[in-house]
């Protein structure tokens, strides 16, 4: 089982519980209200608004967008099965949540300073500019967090957020969701209650509702009741 294979089958065996982000954090900012459009998805109108908002706001700079996107990528490498990081927009995702809860803001940015720091001590250039053998280098003394070397403690509570944002804004996009094979609801058929059953009990169907209600060549229609009661069917 190769490592993506591993992560996905850890968010799924813990339907991402140690991933939970707060995401209902109250931020005081009063910036104006962009006028993003965003698309409804089951939020309250005030809901829409305060995203609007976040999304107008701006906190991560060109450079740390960039250092977080190689990252990411390290955390989760593209595969030519799955969908890259890139396509399921995790930087987008990671540059919101930092905007929705503030927290998070001092660990990622002093994660990012902390990484181009020792990358620059190391090989004399940021992080995003070094090798990838190089990258994994780095991420390899601040990927477990048993390890209890001082030094390495900010570099290591960085790393294990963002390796739970990662995880989490990557299989929760349609991208993502789509690896996983998760479905969400699907209608299943219902055939009425058993002929059997309705005999125990004296009963039948009138053969007017059946075709109402149980017929399944009627299934995917859109069913609409005119002015008697009684069904119309529009395609």
């Amino acid at each position: 089982m190769d490592r993506r294979e591993t992560l996905k089958s850890l968010l799924v065996g813990s339907l991402a519980t140690g991933l939970a982000l707060n995401s209902c954090s109250t931020l005081d900012n009063k910036k104006r209200v962009a006028d993003t459009e965003i698309k409804g998805y089951g939020r309250t109108r005030e809901e829409e608004k305060r995203d609007k908002r976040i999304l107008s706001e701006e906190f991560l700079n060109e450079h740390e967008l960039a250092t977080l996107a190689v990252l990411i990528d390290i955390i989760l490498p593209p595969t030519a099965h799955h969908p890259s990081t890139d396509e399921a927009a995790v930087v987008d995702f990671v540059d919101f949540i930092v905007k929705d809860i503030p927290k998070h803001q001092l660990t990622i940015r002093g994660g990012i300073m902390w990484l181009d720091n020792r990358s620059n001590r190391r090989f004399n250039i940021e992080f995003k500019s070094i090798e990838e053998k190089q990258r994994k280098e780095l991420c390899d003394e601040i990927a477990f967090p048993d390890v209890k070397t001082p030094k390495l403690q900010i570099g290591i509570k960085f790393f294990n957020l963002m390796r739970n944002l990662t995880l989490t804004g990557y299989y929760t996009s349609e991208a993502g969701m789509k690896t996983l094979g998760y479905l969400g609801n699907q209608p299943n058929i219902w055939d009425g209650v058993p002929e059997d059953v309705l005999k125990s009990h004296g009963l039948s169907y009138e053969p007017e509702w059946l075709v109402k209600c149980i017929d399944q060549s009627k299934r995917n229609d859109i069913a609409t009741w005119d002015e008697n009661g009684d069904i119309v069917y529009t395609a």
